[in-house]
């Protein structure tokens, strides 16, 4: 997932093989952040 407007850590963004290793088929991951700022963002795969 690349998200818009939320400020976490690099290795949240969602892009893989660069800054996020890539998911290989069957497997999961979960996203783990705390939010401080209120508001309605952006979201994508």
């Amino acid at each position: 997932v690349h998200w818009h407007g939320l400020a976490l850590r690099n290795d949240a963004d969602g892009v893989q093989g660069v800054t996020q290793d890539p998911i290989a088929a069957g497997e999961t991951y979960t996203y783990d952040f705390r939010l401080s700022h209120p508001g309605t963002f952006w979201y994508h795969s």
